[in-house]
């Protein structure tokens, strides 16, 4: 683990949150109000190295890797994919802070951490004082609005979704190629430096685990199936906890959608911006401008604010 090197300061733990399920969890900071950092595909706690840590003057910084992935426990599969639904993993990340001391919790994610925040705001807000929500729409939205150009970039949500151990068996025999083939296609041409070598084979490592990419697909499977049955249900739910949303300006959602328009559809209060130069890993390819705008953020609804 890089832990040491990127995040200096954090303490390390495995936690249970039942089933036999362990959540590598990164602790830093004493701030009376936490924060709660959620990654995404394909990557692990990393995806903070760059905002995370100047954070911990002011606040108790928590960043998890999600169920099957990164160093957290890799269930088999169960038939429906409930143990992979966002809401199983919204759970995971409750009893986390939970057991860390915190019942109310400021809440970062990007991509498929993004995902599982949108769901814990649905399900427990009253967890949530604050949600940051990087580089996506509501699944539903997405899958729905579905076009050439996003399933030709994000061709792995149709590809993960196979049954029968498909993306398992063909995804086995070459880790390092499918990672770095993954982020660059994503990644803003103006910040491949910030990927460093030893970042790409912390993520090559992990997923050159099989169960990782059995757990992945089951996260991908989940939200083409139960997720959706549980979003049919909330649609129309106006979320009320206070959202900010960012994306990559030069991103494939950004390009296809109108995302500040999209969520303020789904939610009460709603900030955000498109951000330059930026493809879809937001804070790893403009953290300098991503930890301004969440520094004003969380500062605006702060507990005592």
């Amino acid at each position: 683990m890089l832990a040491q090197k990127y995040f200096p300061g954090f303490s390390n733990k495995l936690i249970d949150v039942g089933e036999n399920v362990k959540i590598n969890t990164l602790i830093g900071g004493c701030g009376k109000e936490a924060i709660l950092f959620l990654h995404g595909h394909p990557e692990n706690y990393l995806t903070w190295r760059f905002v995370a840590p100047k954070l911990t003057t002011q606040y108790t910084v928590v960043l998890i890797d999600l169920r099957g992935y990164g160093f957290s426990t890799k269930p088999r599969g169960l038939a429906d994919h409930s143990n992979y639904s966002k809401r199983t993993m919204a759970n995971d990340a409750i009893l986390v802070m939970a057991k860390l001391g915190f019942n109310k919790f400021h809440l970062v994610g990007h991509d498929r951490g993004a995902r599982v925040c949108h769901r814990l705001i649905l399900d427990h807000p009253e967890k949530v004082t604050s949600c940051t929500l990087m580089d996506i729409l509501p699944t539903y939205d997405m899958y729905h609005d579905t076009n050439q150009e996003f399933a030709t970039k994000y061709w792995h949500w149709f590809f993960y979704i196979q049954n029968n151990g498909l993306p398992e068996k063909l995804l086995a025999g070459n880790a390092d190629f499918f990672i770095r083939f993954n982020l660059q296609l994503k990644i803003g041409p103006k910040a491949r430096n910030n990927f460093s070598e030893d970042v790409l084979q912390e993520y090559i490592n992990c997923f050159s685990n099989p169960m990782t990419v059995h757990g992945i697909s089951e996260d991908y499977r989940a939200s083409a199936t139960i997720d959706l049955k549980y979003d049919l249900v909330d649609k129309d739910t106006i979320i009320q906890t206070p959202l900010l949303v960012l994306w990559g300006k030069d991103g494939v959602v950004g390009k296809i959608w109108d995302v500040l328009a999209n969520w303020q559809k789904h939610a009460k209060n709603v900030t955000g911006f498109g951000v330059p130069e930026c493809g879809h890993f937001v804070p790893e390819e403009q953290p300098e401008i991503v930890l301004k705008a969440l520094k004003d953020f969380l500062q605006a609804h702060s507990f005592s604010a």
